[in-house]
Formats: C-alpha cells, structure tokens, sequence
C-alpha cells in the first residue's frame, strides 16, 4: 500500500502513510561568511587486496592461479578435461621458464587422444569464467612439448559441461623450448553466463607444460593489462580525487617476504614473481605499481602513495629498524623516481622503458600503514624520521603522512608530519557522535587525512545495509564542515567478492561476482557528497536540534553473542544524538549554494532552511535523496534496490519550508545565478 508524497515540483511514491515531526527546525547558512576551502581531492578511494578486490575483482584477468603457485603441491582450480577414449592426467612440475620469474608449470599428459577425442586442462575462474556476447577475448600463455607432443592446441571457452563451446581458437604446433603463445576468441550472440570454463587442449598424445596462462575480456580505456569496465564505470561515478594506494595490511605484508615489493611488480608480468597477500591467498601481482598509477591517470586522481617502512602484520614478525632499513629508504626513493621522474632518471626511464614515458605527479606520501600494531609504535618515530628526511632532502615540496592517528595524543614526532592519518571503524552510534569529532580540533594542529573509516558494525554481511549509510552519511558532514583540518578522506575497504568465500572483511563499499557489480547504500551516499562537494564551506546552524536516545536512533540488527560469552565490545556513546546532521558549501563554478541533509529520525522533518546574505535564490532547485528501509541492501539480485531518487523544489528561496523524509540522505543545489 502505497500513499503519494507531494514535493513542489514532483510526485513522489513513499510506503505507507507520511509521518511528520511535530516540531519544525531552522537551518541557518550564512552564506555571506565563507570559511574553510574544500580540497579537489578532498572525497578519494582507499584500495587494497583484500576480499578479492584485484584478482577476482577490478584486475580485469579471468583465470585464477594463472601462474601454478597458489598451493604448492596440487593446481587448484584447474581439471582435468577427457573426452571419452582419451586418457591424460594434470600436475603440477618444477620446470622454470628460462629468463622469467615463472617456476612453477602445469604438466598436461595425454597417453591417450586422437582427432575425436581430446585431452586438456581446464580453468574455472574467479568463480565461474564470464562469457558475454559479440565479445573479443585475449588468450596468452606459455608452453613447451616433448618430442612426442605434435599439436596443435586448441584454446576454447565452453560451458562448464563441455556440451556448448562458446568460441574456439587453434594454435600451431609447439617447440621443446618455452614459447609464448597468443591467440583472440570471438563469441557470437549468446546469453551472458558465468557457468563456463576455459580449455586449453590436445588431440594428439604427448607430454606438454604450461606456464602464465591468462585470460583477458576487454578493459577500461582498452588497457593490455587493464580493468573490469563495469566496476570502472561505478568508481569513476564517483569523481574520486585521489587513490590511497598500495593498501593497507597489503602494503606490510604478513612478514617481509610478503610485503608490497614494487620493483617485483612491474615489467612484463613473467618477470613479476607473485606474493602472499595478508588475508591468506596469493596476489598475482598483475596490478602493480605502474597499473596503480594508470588507475588513478584513468580516473583523473591524484595518487596517494604508502611506502613499506619494516612493519609487518603477523604478530612475532621482525620490525625493520636501524641500518637493516636503510636499503628500504632508498627503495622509497627510487619508487618516487619511477613515478615522478624525467626519462633522464634511472627508474623514470624504467616506468618509460614499462610503457609511460610522461612522469606522475605526486603530492602525498605516508610512511607505513597503521604502525601502532603489533608492538610498532616504539620504534615508528625513528622509521618515520628515516624516511622524511630523505624524502624531503630529494623531494621538498612532497607532503609526508604519518601512521600514528590524532588519538595517539602520547606519541611523539621528531619530525611534524605534514599529515596525520586516522581510522576509524565504527557503530552506529559512533558514527553519529563522531560527526562532531573535529569540531574542537585545535586549527593550529597537524591537518588530517582521515585514510580508513566506515560504519561497519556489526560487522555483518558482505556490503553496507541503509542504516550504515545513515551513520556514514552523517560523518560525512563533520569532515565537510571541518575541510580547514580534514584534507581528504576515503572510505574502506573498498570491493568485496560476493561468492562464498570471497570475503574476508565486512563491510564493504562495492560488490560483484563474475557478471556484475553494484554498489551499495553506502557508495551512493559517496557518490552523492563527492559529486556536490563544494569549494568553500558555509556555516551552518540548526535551531532547535532533534534529539534522539540511544533506542531511537537507527540501529542494525545486532547477532547473537557467543555461546556463553556476552555481545562485549565495549561501552559505546549513549546519546542523546542529534537528529538531524548538516553540511552547507558553496560551488565557484556555479555559485549554488549546496545543502547537504541527514534525517537519521523516524520522522518526516519539516525544516526551514533560511540563507543569509544572499540577494537572489532561483525557485527551481534541485537534488536527491536516499531513504529505505533500514535494513534494505543491494544485491547482485537486485543491484539498485536502494538509489538515490531525483528531487525538484519549485518555491526555493532566501527562505523556504522543506520537508526532509524519515531516515534519509538529502542533497540540495540552491542556484544563486
């Protein structure tokens, strides 16, 4: 049952009948008293591989363990394909390609095939292999036969019961000596499935092995070694400034073999020998440093580079200090050469040499990542004060961040950072009382860049559910209206795989499977702010406030606790809580005045939104809004079931009565010309 909600200017449909609170608030914006600017890059992306976010995820690469490393004594995720008659068996051989980081190969033995009878291996992807209609795939690999191994190889993609093969390629015989091979397949019209595999074959009998096999659809912007359109497209709706990047717990690594080692990571991709990503499965390191930066160049953001600084994230892992750093300083130093660095340099002529002769640029810089864990904060001032010397001696204009947060009050610097970073993973409750977190911030203290922040607890699920996005949207607001000590911020994590087995962190802000990716209430509440930023804040003022008790605000089911333990956790905030949360900004571009609205009661809330200091308010004004039911997500079944709904107001003015819905995100442009 559905009752019609007037707005001036638009019929909106809205569940049930139209609840009002009973007392009306003003929200005062002078706009006549302009404050804190507002970064470009203020709204950006935190991104590390975790969840399968990069293989699995955005790194456009349809075979998982491509390279035989992910475990070392059987090839997971391939099979063995025999059609009847034909016998063969699959393993795994120690059988390096000379002159390549590869070292691990697929040996495939046919004892038994002929014309009518094949036999191969098979891949099953991240989660099923992708096929779409009327599309152009790359295949890659190498090989090498034995003397009995004649061809040719057939690559296909087919159905995960071999009955349909969706397009097929024939290669030439292969050598005794390791070759690189390629190939196209070109599917017809079908419909899209990710019940499908990829099939590499022999009809003749023979020893053969393979190494590197890969499988590419086409990539955003065309990119060879490139990413997944779709979860492109929803990232760069966005408008992100910059890319926090390489992680993260992927930046330290579980122990120092594992930590993030750029120079591993760039070049042809044989020459990138793979590593062991925190959360416990193998990063194939096909985006690497340079696939990072053209990410951000693809997007238009600036890049946010962390730099390994000898901390790991295994408990008992050696922290790296002293002179046995060192080499890692310089590490530092060489992997801003290659970014920023002219074609004169030695590692800008290496980022040319790998395919981008033009430089980078490159403002930010943060030594480490969360080095208050496992035991790192004693030795971090002396990291730290390593890598900013060094840093600022080559590159003094680079802006350097460091690890330890605004609340590490007893930590102190022997070098002030030009940022610090803060993370925060919060409640409900939380996210409403940290709205107001910066607003006592003291103006002559180190600026921030709040590098890592959700609500996310209960940490329930794969993606954001509506009450989330509320908490989020909420906070939001405090850090616009403390742009004078917030410089940027940026949600995490990121993406998750939302098959069974594909996430090890809740929540997060994108989702996707093989076929398709969507975004949750919580990306949409991103995409709202970071597309109305502003340039300028304007003070805000709400009189009187709503306020809300603990058990009136908006709350996410809470699990069960343990057998035989209580929900723990800790004390949080127990209120009274605002109401209603606010942000005012101002576009230069534009001159519109841009309201930014969280309704976190239950309550349609009437306000009156007064402009001071403004002559000319246009009628027509226009916005969105977000609202739903609490607990509603999105869904690869239903990816837009929580969206922003467009707004039009046609009697806006200096002042002007609006009515803001129960449990909602509102964004409203005021035009002023």
């Amino acid at each position: 049952m559905f009752a019609a909600l007037l707005v001036p200017g638009l019929l909106i449909l809205a569940p049930g009948p139209v609840a009002r609170a009973q007392q009306p608030v003003t929200v005062t914006v002078r706009v006549d008293q302009p404050a804190a600017r507002i970064d470009p890059i203020f709204y950006g992306l935190m991104t590390e591989e975790i969840n399968f976010s990069y293989d699995g995820g955005l790194y456009a690469e349809l075979i998982r363990n491509r390279t035989f490393q992910d475990d070392p004594k059987i090839p997971v995720n391939w099979s063995v394909v025999k059609d009847a008659g034909a016998e063969g068996a699959i393993s795994l051989d120690q059988s390096p390609v000379p002159n390549t980081a590869l070292t691990m190969a697929l040996k495939l033995e046919a004892s038994s095939a002929s014309g009518n009878a094949r036999v191969g291996a098979a891949n099953e992807g991240y989660w099923g292999i992708p096929v779409k209609p009327d599309t152009t795939y790359r295949v890659s690999f190498w090989a090498k036969g034995d003397s009995s191994a004649k061809g040719p190889l057939a690559v296909s993609l087919e159905s995960n019961d071999g009955m349909t093969v969706w397009a097929r390629a024939d290669l030439p015989r292969i050598t005794a000596e390791w070759r690189k091979y390629t190939a196209t397949l070109k599917t017809r019209k079908l419909a899209p499935s990710a019940t499908n595999r990829f099939v590499i074959s022999t009809r003749s009998r023979g020893t053969i092995w393979l190494s590197l096999v890969s499988l590419f659809p086409p990539t955003y912007k065309n990119r060879s070694n490139g990413n997944r359109p779709d979860i492109m497209e929803l990232l760069a709706a966005m408008k992100p400034g910059f890319l926090r990047f390489p992680g993260g717990n992927y930046l330290e690594g579980p122990d120092y073999e594992n930590r993030f080692n750029w120079k591993a990571t760039i070049g042809p991709l044989e020459q990138r020998p793979t590593h062991m990503s925190p959360w416990r499965y193998r990063s194939s390191d096909g985006m690497g440093l340079l696939e990072f930066l053209e990410w951000a160049e693809d997007l238009n953001m600036e890049p946010v580079l962390a730099v390994y600084a000898g901390l790991h994230i295994d408990r008992g892992a050696n922290i790296i200090t002293g002179d046995a750093l060192k080499p890692h300083v310089q590490d530092a130093l060489d992997e801003i050469e290659y970014i920023t660095g002219g074609t004169s340099t030695t590692w800008g002529a290496r980022r040319a040499k790998d395919g981008h002769p033009r430089p980078f640029e490159l403002r930010y810089v943060e030594v480490g990542n969360e080095d208050w864990l496992n035991q790192g904060t004693a030795s971090y001032d002396s990291r730290f004060t390593m890598f900013y010397d060094a840093i600022k001696a080559k590159y003094p204009a680079i802006q350097i961040i460091s690890t330890m947060r605004t609340r590490d009050r007893d930590f102190v610097h022997t070098r002030k950072p030009d940022l610090l970073d803060d993370h925060f993973y919060v409640t409900i409750p939380t996210a409403l009382a940290q709205a107001h977190l910066y607003d006592d911030y003291s103006r002559s203290a180190t600026k921030v860049f709040v590098g890592e922040w959700a609500t996310n607890n209960p940490r329930t699920g794969d993606t954001p559910m509506m009450a989330f996005a509320l908490g989020d949207a909420a906070w939001l607001t405090g850090l616009e209206r403390n742009a004078d000590v917030v410089v940027m911020n940026c949600y995490a994590p990121l993406f998750v795989n939302v098959n069974p087995g594909g996430r090890q962190w809740a929540v997060n802000l994108i989702g996707y499977d093989a076929q398709t990716s969507f975004g949750s209430p919580s990306y949409y509440v991103q995409k709202m702010f970071s597309n109305n930023r502003g340039d300028v804040v304007l003070p805000a003022t709400i009189d009187p406030m709503p306020t809300l008790t603990l058990e009136q605000i908006p709350q996410a089911p809470q699990p069960p606790p343990p057998a035989g333990r209580g929900a723990g956790g800790g004390r949080g905030p127990t209120g009274p809580f605002d109401g209603i949360y606010a942000s005012a900004t101002r576009e230069d571009s534009s001159g519109d005045v841009i309201l930014k609205l969280v309704n976190v009661q239950a309550l349609t809330q009437p306000v009156r939104i007064d402009l001071r200091g403004v002559n000319t308010i246009r009628s027509g004004a226009t916005g969105e809004v977000l609202t739903g039911e609490l607990t509603a997500i999105n869904t690869v079944a239903e990816p837009r079931k929580v969206t922003p709904r467009t707004i039009a107001i046609s009697n806006a003015a200096p002042a002007f009565t609006y009515d803001f819905p129960a449990h909602s995100v509102s964004v409203i442009r005021l035009r002023t010309r």
